[in-house]
């Protein structure tokens, strides 16, 4: 077990002042309403979820108003931030949080380094549809395709395989629910395919 951690059960996790609940998308509005009655009404809840507008909407429904919420989208993983935090950024959708609990979470994570990017659930969704659910998209379409090394190789196809070793270190299911939740997810799929038709045709005129 990493140095630091230890095993609680699920009613002494949710009873702490900060909860960061972090689990798959498809399963984290079931959790929170096993885990709201447990909760201090003081407390902090922060989720990690790669999409936002949703687990915010869900959020917002299932805890208590005296609960504060803050969306949060590390945008990192044990892999990127394998060197440390300094200069990786992390994504914050404030929903109800005051002032003061909300600036002391903003220079914590500034002091560990981290490039803080406020902004709103849409936003974050409109645009992580294309930086993160778009790239997946892509890797996992090189992985069907059976792109692999080759001797004869240029520098823009090893960028290409960056991508795919990047997505294949993430789970099936992170891909499925990052697409299936971000509700601009599909729009950006089909726009993408229709740009490939277009200089597909264009090669076959």
């Amino acid at each position: 077990m990493p140095q630091g951690v230890r095993v609680a059960s699920f009613h002494d996790v949710c009873n702490q002042r900060i909860v960061i609940p972090c689990m798959p998308i498809s399963s984290f509005k079931e959790v929170l309403a096993a885990a709201a009655p447990l909760m201090r009404p003081d407390a902090l809840v922060a989720d990690v979820c790669s999409v936002k507008e949703k687990p915010v909407r869900w959020m917002k429904a299932a805890l208590p108003e005296t609960v504060s919420i803050l969306g949060t989208h590390p945008m990192f993983g044990p892999d990127s931030a394998s060197a440390g935090l300094e200069g990786m950024k992390i994504a914050l959708c404030r929903v109800r949080i005051n002032d003061d609990l909300y600036n002391k979470v903003v220079a914590f994570l500034r002091r560990s380094g981290l490039a803080v990017i406020e902004t709103t659930p849409e936003e974050h969704d409109r645009q992580i549809a294309i930086s993160l659910a778009l790239t997946h998209f892509i890797g996992r379409s090189l992985a069907a395709f059976g792109a692999r090394e080759l001797a004869i190789d240029t520098e823009g196809y090893k960028r290409l395989l960056h991508i795919l070793g990047v997505v294949e270190h993430d789970t099936r299911q992170l891909f499925t629910d990052m697409h299936r939740y971000n509700p601009y997810a599909k729009e950006i799929r089909a726009a993408f395919m229709n740009a490939m038709a277009e200089v597909e045709s264009e090669l076959n005129s």
